[in-house]
């Protein structure tokens, strides 16, 4: 029902007004005015859905302008000169511009030059005055570049009953680029290699005229059947069985294979098979390619090539390794060392073929043995077992099973970091990690069997574990490399939780008179108590941790100097750290202690630093010239557990040294080993004749001191004064009464 005009309301009132009764004008009224509430009810009805309707128009609109303004394709209008009057976003986005810079542009200028005249003859004539048409050209955008474009054309008038030209344009070059690659692949199809496409099932679908030629079959005898046709009895059930496990499992497999030809000889085909997978992941093809290499000498060289190297990276191959770790439990046996196996696989290796191909798979593979070949020790032997299992045989470890297996570890860390780093790609970072098993051997304790089975478990439970880390298959050995890493990890905090704590052992004069004191490191651990310094510092020397320590103990050292330097009895005290050898070869080791002595306020004469022998074994010239630039600052030399080594003789008038150590090994025999004290006698001689200061340390009864002392010795250290004391008891050993003393004797001459 359609609203009544209003002047129609009142009339039709008046009118039944004038008809009523004059007895019920109250009654017409209310009529009246209750019909009238309808219209307007009825009215307000009629402008809601009149707003729906144009809601419903303007989310049309926007829907509209939303396709064209996004679609995949771009969009024009052009006028009958060629002008560009309309033109979305795609379209001004295929051509490089902004859109307001495009109107009233001419298309021509972005058609290529050697398409131009065309457009202008032929094709911008016929399709305003035609029928819709096609045609594909060559584009060029604002920037320059080009690109193939198919254009649907459509003539239409605009509001003016003006002719103009709608246009599509849509870019085609990657369909032409697929295309070409289409009637590549066709052509590389039909090459000289043989080569055939199954389904899923295995099921031959497609074969070329090479794979033909190879088995002396027609296409349509071998389309329908399966690769079993070519089966020869050179090849057990569980090759074959190996062969699909591999190819289903990491999508790729090749090598050497005897087939079967048509008329029942056997031949050597080498063969690669791959799998084609959708994007999910799903394989729905397989692809083999297939040579002949029995057919010159050349070929048979490469076959017995083949026959012991993986053909991808060159790497011995599962048969030659298995000659090679014989011939390595061998040398085992001889030599009375241990060995170590390390299987290595990759972790997520599958991914990767997966979602970049098995052309990045392969390379991958190729730089994972150029890694491998730089961090492995030379004499160590490489190997890949296939797919992405690489087996690594390390020679001459340690004689004790504790150190091969550091030395293993080692190995394998150096290994899993360098597998670790990320692998670039048409630049595109690639992240690969490995987990790594472990397997000791000693001689011929185990067969090599065993020796794989116990490397392959122990990779097993490192892949269960985290991945990217590595496992001892000796459960025992397992425990104590993680009690290792424990300890290493708790070492690494033991500097900022304030455990570590230096302890102070006295050095002594002929007259048993305190003359100073070596500092010595001790680390008080939560949990474990005090942890002996022959435990961690080998730990932190190899960890690198000992660069952080050093520093702390050179700083603390220097505080102690400080805070002795008010007080009467400690002021003329000399204190002794031990410096290693990593820490002194830093490039900035000079310029670290000067910073430490500047910022503490200590006096440099007051410290002295002690250094071993095998620092001068490498680079003796720049050891010494950082000794000569720490002398000028005051500080004294001691050269540690001097005899014990390989002493540079020649190199010590040269170096800034005030005192040798002699080493504890030879004073704990001096009674009862002449040769010991033929040597301390010898030591203590070559120090005078130098102008050096001699101490014995070590130094546990009288009778090891008297001696000394006879033999012209002027400087002791040991319990038999004194052990290494917490800073509180050593500065009460200070405070003691002085001990027993004896006269001194005079010094000897050199040749006495």
């Amino acid at each position: 029902m359609s609203p009544k005009p209003a002047d129609d309301l009142r009339r039709s009132a008046e009118i039944r007004l004038v008809q009523m009764p004059p007895t019920a004008p109250e009654i017409a009224a209310d009529e009246l005015l209750h019909e009238f509430h309808l219209y307007q009810i009825e009215l307000e009805m009629m402008n809601d859905e009149l707003r729906r309707a144009l809601i419903t128009i303007e989310e049309a609109r926007d829907r509209y302008l939303d396709l064209y303004e996004f679609a995949p394709v771009g969009y024009f209008t052009l006028n009958s000169a060629g002008m560009i009057a309309e033109v979305n976003l795609t379209g001004a986005s295929l051509l490089g511009e902004e859109r307001g810079l495009l109107l009233k542009r001419r298309f021509a200028q972005f058609i290529a030059p050697e398409d131009r005249d065309e457009w202008h003859q032929e094709i911008l004539r016929v399709a305003l005055h035609g029928d819709r048409k096609s045609f594909e050209l060559a584009l060029q955008r604002a920037d320059g570049s080009r690109f193939q474009a198919r254009l649907d054309c459509l003539p239409r008038t605009d509001s003016g009953n003006r002719p103009v030209l709608r246009v599509a344009l849509t870019d085609i070059s990657e369909r032409l680029l697929a295309e070409e690659e289409l009637r590549i692949a066709d052509i590389a199809f039909e090459s000289r290699e043989g080569m055939v496409v199954t389904d899923a099932q295995g099921i031959i679908v497609r074969a070329n005229q090479a794979f033909c030629r190879l088995t002396g079959y027609r296409a349509n005898e071998v389309v329908g059947n399966t690769l079993a046709l070519l089966k020869s009895e050179r090849h057990d059930e569980a090759f074959h069985q190996n062969l699909w496990s591999s190819l289903v499992r990491d999508g790729h497999w090749q090598g050497d294979i005897w087939n079967r030809h048509k008329n029942g000889k056997a031949y050597a085909e080498w063969m690669n098979l791959d799998a084609v997978k959708t994007p999910d992941g799903r394989t729905t093809h397989y692809v083999g390619t297939l040579s002949d290499i029995t057919r010159n000498d050349e070929a048979k060289a490469e076959i017995h090539r083949l026959a012991y190297y993986d053909p991808l990276t060159q790497l011995p191959n599962r048969r030659l390794l298995m000659d090679r770790l014989g011939q390595a439990l061998a040398a085992g046996s001889r030599s009375g060392r241990h060995g170590a196996l390390l299987f290595l696989d990759l972790d997520g290796f599958k991914n990767i073929n997966d979602n970049h191909g098995h052309g990045v798979g392969d390379l991958l593979l190729i730089e994972v043995t150029r890694r491998l070949h730089e961090v492995v020790r030379e004499g160590d032997s490489l190997s890949r077992l296939g797919g992405d299992e690489f087996v690594v045989v390390l020679e001459n470890l340690g004689a004790e099973s504790a150190e091969a297996a550091i030395q293993a570890e080692s190995v394998g860390e150096k290994v899993r970091e360098s597998l670790a780093r990320p692998y670039q790609h048409a630049g595109r970072e690639i992240h690969c990690t490995a987990s790594i098993g472990i397997a000791l051997f000693h001689g011929h304790d185990e067969a090599v069997e065993t020796l794989f089975k116990q490397a392959d478990l122990a990779l097993y439970q490192a892949k269960g574990a985290t991945k990217n880390c590595l496992r001892f298959f000796d459960p025992a050995m397992q425990a104590t490399m993680e009690e290792r890493g424990v300890l290493e990890k708790d070492l690494g905090m033991a500097v900022k939780r304030g455990q570590l704590q230096l302890h102070y052992q006295a050095q002594i004069d002929r007259s048993r008179r305190i003359i100073g004191a070596e500092a010595l490191l001790r680390w008080l651990h939560p949990k474990r108590g005090l942890v002996a310094p022959d435990v961690f510092i080998p730990l932190a020397e190899e960890s690198g941790l000992i660069h952080s320590i050093g520093h702390w103990v050179l700083k603390t050292a220097c505080a102690q100097i400080k805070a002795w330097a008010t007080h009467p009895a400690t002021r003329d005290l000399r204190l002794t750290i031990n410096v290693s050898t990593r820490q002194f070869r830093q490039p900035g080791f000079v310029d670290e202690v000067r910073r430490v002595l500047v910022n503490s306020g200590a006096n440099p004469s007051r410290l002295k630093l002690e250094v071993a022998e095998n620092l001068f074994a490498n680079n003796a010239t720049d050891i010494t010239n950082k000794m000569q630039e720490l002398k000028t600052l005051g500080i004294g030399f001691s050269m540690d557990d001097f005899g014990a080594g390989h002493s540079l003789l020649s190199y010590l008038k040269r170096l800034p040294l005030e005192q040798l150590k002699i080493d504890r090994s030879f004073v704990s025999n001096l009674a009862t080993d002449d040769n010991n004290a033929a040597i301390v006698q010898t030591l203590i001689a070559m120090g005078q004749a130098m102008g050096l200061k001699v101490i014995a340390e070590g130094v546990e009864t009288e009778a090891q001191l008297e001696y000394l002392d006879q033999h012209d010795c002027t400087h002791f250290q040991g319990d038999v004064f004194s052990q290494a004391l917490p800073l509180p008891e050593f500065e009460k050993l200070l405070d003691a009464p002085p001990r027993k003393t004896r006269t001194p004797r005079p010094p000897r001459s050199p040749t006495a």
